[in-house]
C-alpha cells in the first residue's frame, strides 16, 4: 500500500441514519429524537446550558464509538456542479468479511455516520437487510462516484430477517446511511459521492 491518498468522487446517500430505540419528547424534557435533552420551563438557564453539554458529550462518546475498529473517510455528497448536499464519516468495508456483515451488527448510527462497501470493480451487486435493526438509504455509484441508484429500504419486520429485502444495483462503490438521508438531502441519480482511499 502506497501513502498517497486515491481522490474518489461518490455521491447519493449519506447521514441521517434512524436510530434504533429512539425516545419521544415529552413535557418532562426527556430526551427527543435525536436524544438530546429539551430544557422544560423548569430548566433554565446554567441548568439548561450543563444539561446540553452533557448530551452534547454522550452524544459525542457514541459517534466515536460506532465503527471504532474500522478506518474511516468522510463522504460528501456533490452535485455535478460542485454545491455540498450534504456529508458523513463513513466506516470502510473493503473486505468480504466487513462487507458481509455490513451494518448489520449495528445498534445505534448517528445522523452524521454511514458506511462505504469498497470493491475493486463496478458490477451488478444486490444487497439486503440481513438482521437490521433500522432502515437505511443504499447508494450505488460507479468508478467515477457518479450515483448510479438510490433505494430506500424500511427496517425488517418483527419476525423477519431482512434477508428476502433484497436491493440490487451497479457500482464500484456502496454508501449505506440513515433511512430517507437521500431524500432530505436532495441526493439523486447523476451526483456524486467524494471521498479518499489510501491505496
Amino acid at each position: 500500500m502506497n501513502d498517497e491518498l486515491t481522490r474518489r468522487h461518490l455521491l447519493g446517500a449519506s447521514g441521517a441514519v434512524a436510530i434504533a430505540g429512539c425516545l419521544d419528547a415529552d413535557d418532562s424534557g426527556e430526551a427527543n429524537s435525536q436524544g438530546q435533552v429539551e430544557p422544560t420551563d423548569e430548566t433554565t438557564g446554567d441548568d439548561a446550558e450543563t444539561t446540553n453539554e452533557s448530551t452534547a458529550n454522550e452524544t459525542d462518546a457514541v459517534a466515536e464509538t460506532v465503527h471504532e475498529d474500522y478506518e474511516t473517510t468522510e463522504v460528501r455528497a456533490v452535485t455535478t456542479d460542485g454545491d455540498e448536499l450534504g456529508t458523513v464519516t463513513a466506516a470502510i468495508a473493503d473486505t468480504d468479511d466487513l462487507r458481509y456483515l455490513g451494518l448489520s451488527d449495528t445498534d445505534e448510527l448517528p445522523s452524521d455516520r454511514g458506511m462505504l462497501f469498497v470493491y475493486e470493480s463496478v458490477e451488478e451487486r444486490t444487497f439486503v437487510m440481513r438482521e437490521m435493526d433500522f432502515g437505511i438509504d443504499i447508494v450505488y455509484a460507479d468508478g467515477d462516484g457518479t450515483v448510479t441508484g438510490i433505494h430506500h429500504a424500511p427496517a425488517p419486520g418483527p419476525d423477519e430477517d431482512g434477508d428476502d429485502q433484497r436491493y440490487p444495483g451497479r457500482g464500484q462503490y456502496v454508501l449505506e446511511v440513515g433511512y430517507e438521508w437521500t431524500s432530505d438531502h436532495g441526493v439523486s441519480e447523476g451526483d456524486v459521492l467524494d471521498f479518499d482511499l489510501e491505496e
